[in-house]
């Protein structure tokens, strides 16, 4: 009796898990600055604001994305808009260091939404393929 050949897996799409780890680390540091901003760094008031329970919003999607939900990576892309229009307004209107942290906001907003974009789109092409490549070897 022969055993059979093994089957390949195909290989690793380092694209979809470098997009994942990309959005995973730059949610966690969005956290970690709305935090840090309002409560430590520069906060509108001596001894921390209320603002920074703007950070709390940001914690919903962290389980989504650390489970690789693909629906939360799309509504984080559209969400995190708020926060880029918040880091915008305040970079141009407050003083340093509250400016530079506003725009250090604003890159991570563009990071986030840039992973969470590419890596919906990874994976849709990688689910397209694998359909074909099914559809082929039937």
């Amino acid at each position: 009796m022969t055993a059979s050949p093994a089957i390949p897996n195909p290989p690793a799409d380092h694209g979809v898990a470098a997009t994942r780890w990309v959005a995973t680390g730059s949610l966690l540091a969005l956290i970690v600055l709305c935090l840090a901003w309002e409560l430590v760094l520069a906060p509108v008031r001596p001894g921390g604001t209320w603002l920074a329970i703007k950070a709390l919003p940001l914690c919903i999607p962290l389980a989504g994305i650390l489970k690789n939900r693909m629906y939360t990576y799309r509504w984080v892309s559209l969400v995190i808009w708020l926060y880029f229009t918040e880091g915008v307004v305040r970079g141009w209107s407050d003083k340093p260091p509250s400016q530079w942290l506003a725009w250090a906001e604003v890159a991570l907003c563009l990071v986030l939404f840039t992973a969470c974009t590419l890596h919906v789109r990874l994976r849709q092409r990688n689910a397209r393929a694998a359909v074909d490549t099914a559809g082929a070897s039937v």
